[in-house]
């Protein structure tokens, strides 16, 4: 892609979500997967909406290989991730109706509060593992199917269980891209062996280091795209692979528009102050396979030294 080529960096660019709603949906996607799949449009819509207004977001997923067309009369997976900012932690259950989905606490999954989400339902259950999720939408971008399928089969073949194809995610100049549940961690650029990698390092709650940088490392999803870039920088500066050793703050410069001052701070209590800034990429690039080239923009951080 061009976008490899150029070396685009891919700092400060997840989606924004401080919650996941997973949801199994078989079938082709359309370019709006909640909308144009084998999921009810009103109730795909209901839920998307939903999850947006409350802070999180709905993906749909789906086992890696050859996908039957109908869903009807079979159980489908859902996975809730939540906690984010603290102690990010998963749910799963099986449901028979999708719109049972529309009466999920979302205050508390909002807030994190994972007790009074499993209140609401005796059938969820923790997930023994976190989950891979790579974007193979190719109805939104072909690229993502023509690089992210291979990676969800192989990864999935040698990690069973473990990975799943899953809807857009946002950045598919970056393609293949990835999503780790429960920590809403996002990849770029993932290859069959880094997306192995990426699998056996989550059960230890880390970052491989294969993909720490600003090209595999698009952030965690309940930052700001600023603390994104702030965390992801300082992270690559002392290769530091625990996603939950750093936490990040942003807040505007004032009378800047373009930068933020962002405090990355480590659990031993080391913290670097530094500034996010948003500038131009440079040359025009297409935004995804097909499209005609549109001005860009990325992440520029200074950082300063930890203390």
């Amino acid at each position: 892609m061009i976008s490899d080529v150029a070396g685009a960096s891919a700092l400060g660019t997840a989606p924004a979500a401080t919650f996941w709603v997973a949801l199994e949906q078989n079938g082709p996607w359309g370019a709006q997967a909640a909308a144009r799949s084998g999921l009810d449009p009103d109730v795909g819509m209901a839920l998307e909406r939903t999850c947006k207004e409350a802070g999180g977001r709905l993906i749909l997923i789906r086992r890696p290989g050859a996908h039957s067309d109908s869903q009807v009369g079979r159980p489908q997976r859902v996975y809730l991730a939540g906690g984010l900012f603290e102690n990010p932690w998963m749910l799963q259950e099986s449901v028979d109706d999708p719109a049972a989905l529309l009466r999920l606490p979302w205050t508390a999954l909002r807030e994190g509060d994972l007790a009074a989400v499993q209140a609401t339902d005796p059938q969820l259950d923790r997930s023994p593992v976190p989950v891979l999720l790579v974007c193979t939408n190719s109805r939104r971008d072909i690229c993502c199917a023509l690089r992210g399928r291979p990676v969800a089969l192989g990864c999935s073949e040698r990690r069973p269980g473990r990975v799943w194809e899953c809807s857009h995610t946002g950045g598919h100049r970056f393609a293949p891209t990835g999503v780790l549940l429960p920590h809403g961690q996002t990849f770029a650029r993932l290859s069959e062996a880094s997306a192995v990698a990426a699998v056996d390092a989550s059960m230890r709650a880390e970052v491989p280091l294969e993909l720490i940088g600003a090209a595999y490392d698009r952030g965690r999803s309940h930052l700001t795209p600023a603390a994104q870039a702030a965390e992801s920088t300082v992270r690559a500066q002392i290769l530091e692979p625990r996603l939950l050793a750093l936490s990040t703050t942003a807040a505007p410069l004032p009378g800047r528009g373009d930068a933020w001052a962002c405090q990355v701070t480590h659990v031993d209590g080391r913290h670097w102050d530094v500034v996010a800034v948003r500038e131009s990429g440079g040359e025009d690039r297409p935004a995804s396979c097909g499209k005609a080239p549109v001005s860009t923009w990325q992440w520029s951080v200074l950082s300063g030294s930890g203390r």
